[in-house]
C-alpha cells in the first residue's frame, strides 16, 4: 500500500475482562523485529491487554508454536510477527505461502491470529512497514487479533460438538462383543 493512500481503520475494541495474547516473533531481521513487537505491544496495552512474548528461529516455526501455546497454555490470541525478504532461491515461496497457510489453517480452528509476518522484496521496504510510527503492521497485527477475540467473546466463545469427529479405533458390534472397525 502506498503511504498516501487512505485507508479505513476499525476503532479500538472494548473488553470487560482484560485479554492475554502471546506475541511470536521470529527475529531474523532483528531491528525490523523489535519495531514490529513495539507496534503490537502499544496497541495491546491500549486496548488494556497484557502480552507475553516467544521468538522462535524464523516464520515457518511461528505457527507451530502459536499451535503449542494454544494446546498448552490459557492465551485469548496470538500476534504472528516476523520478516521474509526475498532472496535468490525459491525458499522464499515456500517460507511465505506455507506460514501463511499453517495460520489461516490455525485461524479457521478457531484462533484468533493477526498475522504481522511481512512479506517484502527489500529490506527497505521491511522497515517502511514495520516502523511503529509509520505503516506500524506489528500494531495492525495486534490489532487484528484483538477484533477476532472480541468477536469470540461475542459469540459466546467456543461450542462442543462442531467440526469433525475423530474415528474410533473399535465399534460395539451386534451382540455386544467389540471388534475393529473395517469401515
Amino acid at each position: 500500500m502506498a503511504m498516501n493512500e487512505e485507508h479505513h481503520t476499525l476503532a479500538r475494541p472494548e473488553f470487560d475482562k482484560p485479554v492475554k495474547i502471546l506475541i511470536v516473533v521470529a527475529p531474523y531481521y532483528k531491528q525490523i523485529a523489535a519495531e514490529l513487537v513495539a507496534g503490537a505491544r502499544a496497541e495491546i496495552e491500549a486496548a488494556g491487554g497484557t502480552h507475553e512474548l516467544v521468538e522462535v528461529p524464523g516464520a515457518l516455526e511461528v505457527p507451530t508454536a502459536i499451535g503449542i501455546a494454544e494446546r498448552m497454555s490459557n492465551f485469548d490470541g496470538y500476534v504472528a510477527l516476523g520478516c521474509v525478504i526475498r532472496g535468490e532461491t525459491t525458499h522464499y515461496d515456500t517460507v511465505c505461502n506455507d506460514s501463511s497457510r499453517a495460520l489461516t489453517l490455525l485461524g479457521l480452528q478457531g484462533l484468533c491470529i493477526g498475522n504481522g509476518i511481512l512479506t517484502v522484496e527489500t529490506y527497505d521496504q521491511a522497515r517502511v512497514r514495520a516502523e511503529s510510527a509509520g505503516q506500524n503492521k506489528g500494531g495492525g497485527a495486534a490489532a487484528a487479533a484483538l477484533h477476532l477475540i472480541a468477536l469470540t467473546r461475542r459469540w459466546g466463545g467456543a461450542r462442543s460438538g462442531v467440526g469433525f469427529v475423530p474415528a474410533r479405533d473399535e465399534i460395539q458390534l451386534a451382540g455386544g462383543s467389540k471388534g475393529k472397525d473395517t469401515a
